[in-house]
């Protein structure tokens, strides 16, 4: 699936609704639109900055790699780049699932590096507007910090919006297994 491609389906649209039901004038009135893919983890919505992602893959083979952290489910050669993939669900402690039709790799670039994302089901490009999105809450600790950079309000749902830089490596000193 070429991302493109969604980014073209998703502009043929006439109308996009922003959290208040706006229409595309109203809402570029309102400030910096951002465009975010979209995945989902346990029935939660999580958003990738667009320009971060590279491509969106079929689960292709991936080569385990010996005394790697457990999320990291191995490496992929893409096109003769070898990069290392990331099990999203484990890194965020969510209990595993089968693979279905639908589980996907992100390829996204963060850090001037290559790295997927296997998630559970890549669902489509949304725009939302900045003033749309809020900082992550005080009280959500640990794992808000690390790995989220905000809260995206849309109609009646909410997209947890992924910091990249530390879905790979929380810590500098993670990086020796590396």
């Amino acid at each position: 699936m070429n991302i493109n491609d969604m980014v073209k389906a998703q502009e043929s649209i006439k109308e996009h609704i922003d959290g208040a039901g706006q229409t595309d004038e109203a809402f570029l009135s309102e400030g910096r639109i951002i465009q975010l893919v979209s995945f989902t983890l346990d029935e939660v919505v999580y958003g990738i900055d667009i320009l971060r992602v590279h491509e969106i893959l079929r689960i292709p083979e991936i080569t385990r790699l010996p005394n790697t952290p457990s999320f990291i489910k191995g490496v992929i050669n893409l096109r003769g780049n070898v990069i290392p993939v990331v099990d999203v669900r484990e890194r965020f402690g969510f209990p595993q699932i089968e693979v279905t039709e639908l589980t996907r790799i992100i390829v996204i670039e963060s850090d001037g590096r290559q790295t997927g994302l296997f998630v559970d089901n890549v669902s489509q490009v949304i725009r939302i507007s900045e003033k749309n999105i809020d900082p992550p809450s005080d009280l959500i600790e640990g794992v808000s910090e690390a790995f989220i950079t905000g809260i995206g309000r849309l109609k009646d749902h909410l997209i947890v919006i992924l910091n990249l830089k530390n879905i790979l490596f929380e810590r500098e000193n993670e990086r020796s297994g590396f």
